[in-house]
């Protein structure tokens, strides 16, 4: 199983983030995502970097390490300038990027309105989701489809490289039907102990990834701290 890690993305300036980044590579970590989010989930006052500009300066910033993201929404750009962008960062990253795609749900809806973008029915985002699927794939990205519902999954099923399921326990990750390789995302607390078990737990359900959103611990920490449990899985 892969580890990697999502970055302090909620802030106002990038140091950080591509700071982080470094580390993990250098730490032997897999991979590092992004967000995308116009602002943290129910927090409309903080700030957040640009998920596509942050994953194009990962991409031109690392070497070795994967760079993703964990979802960019369809619906939030045209579904043709979401298809450019990631093939603008494929350019720098090669077959190192993940195109992690949601279809965003009622927690986003209001980053939608809040900027004029319409928030589709569902039906209408999974087919958009269907067409940068087909589009990502047709030039060689790698695709993930994050989401719960049983109709995004089937998408993911369909037409994507992985399924990602976000916060879910092993249990519900090992329910999962073969047919696709699934990856599991979500927050950790760092201060607990059990880290190495927790992943191991993971690796054992079905996960051929696991995306830490790192909490209660400063981020170089949490970087040292994955990257030792995830030694440990070798």
């Amino acid at each position: 199983m892969r580890v990697g890690l999502t970055l302090p993305q909620f802030r106002v300036e990038p140091d950080e983030a591509l700071a982080v980044a470094d580390h993990a590579e250098a730490s032997g970590l897999d991979g590092v995502f992004v967000f995308d989010h116009l602002w943290p989930i129910g927090q409309p006052g903080r700030p957040a970097l640009h998920g596509p500009s942050l994953l194009a300066a990962l991409a031109a910033g690392t070497s070795r390490i994967r760079v993703g993201t964990l979802v960019a929404r369809v619906g939030l750009l045209p579904d043709e300038v979401l298809v450019r962008t990631f093939a603008t960062v494929a350019s720098m990253a090669g077959d190192r990027l993940i195109a992690g795609l949601g279809i965003g749900d009622r927690l986003s809806r209001a980053e939608n309105r809040a900027h004029g973008v319409r928030f589709q029915p569902a039906a209408a985002r999974r087919a958009r989701l269907v067409y940068v699927c087909r589009e990502l794939r047709a030039r060689g990205i790698t695709t993930w489809v994050g989401g719960l519902s049983a109709g995004t999954r089937a998408v993911g099923r369909a037409e994507a490289d992985a399924l990602n399921l976000w916060g879910v326990g092993p249990g519900r990750l090992a329910a999962e039907p073969a047919g696709i390789a699934v990856t599991w995302g979500g927050r950790v607390d760092m201060a607990a102990t059990g880290l190495a078990g927790t992943l191991a737990r993971l690796r054992d359900a079905g996960a051929t990834w696991a995306v830490v959103a790192p909490v209660n611990a400063e981020w170089r920490r949490a970087v040292e701290l994955l990257a030792s449990a995830a030694e440990g899985l070798r």
